[in-house]
């Protein structure tokens, strides 16, 4: 299992590849995970990891990609291919620099690739289509994690994607956590976890806070997230300064379900470039209900009155009525909570892993072992 992206710095896909793996090798295949890394830093846990390359930063669709950009690579990799013999190589971001580049150009056995990624711009697979086209007329199949994704790489190289969604750990999510004592104090909280960039949207859930604020002060926001708070949102807190906003910053995976268990609305304002949304199932197994920004990578999770609601994309007033009616309606909000907690369990890495190792199955017999 080959990712493009270092395997020390948390991120969607780092965390879909670990625990993929994990679920692969309870079902008793064995796996190699293989992606770049920084030395100085702690790696995520992963039953057979093989650090190639170091990494360094790019910036890519508003966010920052850790990749390592070495051919020098190259060799490395046709030797450890020559001495595992693998069955299968699932490559992540296939198309991503360098690593997985090398490893279709080395592979003479079965390729399966799955596409995590949505751009509302098509930049990138538009200029660099003729280079990597050759590589990706090296996979024997293609999955994409969501409708956003297929269609987003099926622009620009067509094929009969499969789609298998991103897995969750929904036991640890919906287990016993307890909400923190500190905000049990009878406000309402709402609850923003994600990585401070622009394109998550937090200024427009502070624009909206601000509003909501003003004539429902029994409300509480608490933003979990690493890093600092970008220029723009920390000018709305700093000018305006509405009250209750609780910036957490990074919190550990052990402690991340105690904040949805504090939390009675969940809200994610991503302005785009989501092509799926695992905040949104995180919440959902803990019953919680969802207000989230009308983004195609989110519509197709959560249904409207179903699981949450949804409001059109950067639009702060809209944002604040849409809370408000959760707000004003907690028996509403818990039934879209319950509703969210019966749908996650089809995202279950159990289910999750099941629908890759059949799509596993079905490439290597189509193409008998071999890339020819």
């Amino acid at each position: 299992m080959v990712s493009p992206y270092d395997f020390t710095w948390p991120g969607g896909v780092t965390a879909h590849v670990s625990q993929l793996a994990q679920e692969l090798t309870q079902c008793g295949h064995q796996v190699t995970v293989i992606a770049p890394h920084s030395p100085s830093r702690q790696c995520f846990e992963a039953e057979s990891f093989v650090p190639l390359g170091r990494s360094v930063p790019v910036p890519s669709g508003g966010s920052i990609a850790r990749v390592s950009l070495s051919w020098w690579l190259y060799p490395k990799v046709r030797e450890m291919l020559q001495e595992e013999s693998f069955d299968l190589i699932h490559l992540h971001e296939p198309l991503a620099p360098i690593l997985p580049l090398c490893f279709l150009e080395c592979s003479n056995t079965v390729n399966v690739g799955t596409f995590h990624a949505y751009y509302s711009r098509q930049h990138l697979y538009r200029f660099s289509q003729p280079i990597i086209r050759r590589w990706h007329n090296r996979l024997h199949g293609g999955i994409a994690v969501s409708p956003a994704a297929r269609r987003y790489v099926h622009n620009f190289f067509p094929r009969d994607y499969r789609i298998i969604p991103n897995g969750i750990d929904v036991d640890h999510f919906a287990g016993n956590a307890k909400p923190w004592p500190q905000y049990q104090d009878g406000k309402t909280n709402i609850l923003f976890v994600g990585r401070k960039e622009k394109r998550k949207g937090l200024k427009y859930l502070l624009e909206a806070y601000c509003r909501l604020k003003w004539e429902r002060p029994e409300t509480r926001l608490i933003i979990v997230g690493p890093g600092d708070l970008d220029r723009d949102s920390q000018g709305i807190v700093s000018a305006r300064n509405p009250g209750d906003v609780e910036i957490v910053g990074g919190v550990s995976y052990r402690d991340l379900p105690r904040y949805y268990a504090t939390a009675d609305i969940f809200c994610s304002p991503a302005t785009g470039q989501e092509s799926f949304g695992i905040v949104l199932l995180e919440a959902m197994a803990c019953g919680k209900p969802i207000v989230a920004s009308a983004i195609e990578g989110y519509m197709g999770i959560v249904k409207e009155g179903e699981q949450g609601l949804l409001f059109p994309r950067k639009d702060a007033q809209a944002l604040a009525e849409t809370l408000a009616t959760l707000i004003d309606n907690p028996d509403y909000a818990r039934r879209l909570g319950q509703t969210g907690r019966r749908m996650v369990e089809q995202y279950r890495w159990q289910a999750v892993a099941r629908q890759v190792e059949s799509y596993y199955l079905d490439c290597i017999s189509e193409n008998d072992g071999h890339s020819g």
